[in-house]
């Protein structure tokens, strides 16, 4: 859920040596927190994320009052966080929950894309399979002309019922009915 960067030099080099580094960068990937689950099962990073998503809502929000009440890092933060004006502290707020948002609005977004793709492809098999079906029938059709043809001809020639029956694998009610229509 949350990656932590290293910044280097294009040599790959760090700016600081790295016990001294300072300047990490830090990010969360909002789809992967959970800010439902109990605070008893959230880990320090988990608190910390909750923390900044809610605090604006100071003891209202029980997670946040337990927190602040128990929590030396979390009362740390919240001292620190009165030291913001309000105003200052709304804007961090709502900048990040707008990037939460849109983050959440483009994996929807692409989640609505991928489903429309695959309804194309879906239609598209669908019209190749009506295409098959149809192409199949065609040759059905053909071929019971073929054998209607067949069957005439052979009564024509003088082939009685039961003869055109044997070599045509049909029974006479078949026969008649094809030599009348």
């Amino acid at each position: 859920m949350c990656n932590t960067f290293t910044l280097k030099n294009e040599d790959g080099l760090s700016f600081v040596k790295e016990t001294e580094d300072r300047m990490k960068i830090r990010t969360v990937e909002m789809a992967k927190l959970d800010v439902n689950k109990p605070l008893k099962e959230m880990n320090e990073q988990e608190k910390m994320i909750y923390y900044f998503l809610n605090c604006h809502k100071g003891m209202d929000d029980s997670k946040i009052k337990v927190m602040i009440e128990s929590d030396g890092v979390i009362q740390m933060l919240e001292k620190r966080v009165e030291t913001i004006s309000d105003d200052g502290w709304k804007k961090i707020i709502e900048d990040f929950r707008k990037l939460h948002e849109n983050e959440e609005r483009m994996e929807r977004q692409l989640e609505l894309e991928e489903a429309h793709k695959a309804q194309e492809e879906a239609k598209k098999a669908l019209q190749e399979a009506n295409k098959l079906s149809q192409e199949a029938d065609k040759k059905v059709e053909e071929a019971n002309k073929q054998v209607k043809q067949m069957v005439r001809k052979m009564y024509e020639d003088g082939f009685s019922l039961d003869q055109i029956s044997e070599y045509c694998s049909l029974n006479v009610d078949e026969i008649q009915v094809l030599i009348k229509s």
